[in-house]
C-alpha cells in the first residue's frame, strides 16, 4: 500500500496545482539549461577564435527563440518561488489565486519587456 495520498480530478485542476506544476517544470528546464550554458563559457577557454565560433550559433532564430523561453522560464521560477515564499512565511491561511494570477502576469510582463529590449 502506498503511503502516498491519491489526488482526485478536482485537486488536479485547481489552479494552485497549475502554480506548482509550472514551478516544478520551470525548475527542471532551467536545470538542464545550465550545463549548456556551461558548454558555451567553457569554449571561451579554448581562445577568441573557438568562442567566436560558438557565439555564431546564437545567431540563429532557435537561440533567439530559447534565450526568450529562458527569460519567461527565470520570471515563472521567480514568482513562483516568492509565491511559495509567502505562503510559507506569511501570517496569512490558504492558498491565494491572486498570487497565482499576479505570478503568471509577472513572467508575461518579464518576457514582453525582454523582447521590447533585446532589439
Amino acid at each position: 500500500m502506498s503511503s502516498r495520498p491519491k489526488l482526485d480530478y478536482r485537486a488536479k485542476t485547481h489552479l494552485s496545482y497549475f502554480a506548482y506544476a509550472c514551478h516544478r517544470f520551470s525548475g527542471l528546464l532551467l536545470a538542464c539549461f545550465i550545463p549548456l550554458h556551461f558548454l558555451m563559457l567553457s569554449q571561451s577557454l579554448r581562445g577568441a577564435e573557438g568562442f567566436q565560433k560558438s557565439l555564431t550559433l546564437t545567431d540563429l532564430w532557435v537561440f533567439k527563440f530559447g534565450e526568450w523561453a529562458l527569460v519567461i522560464l527565470l520570471a515563472v521560477h521567480l514568482a513562483g518561488g516568492i509565491r511559495l515564499l509567502m505562503i510559507e512565511f506569511g501570517p496569512w491561511k490558504g492558498l491565494r489565486k491572486g498570487w497565482i494570477q499576479l505570478s503568471i502576469l509577472f513572467a508575461i510582463v518579464c518576457g514582453l519587456l525582454f523582447l521590447y529590449f533585446a532589439n
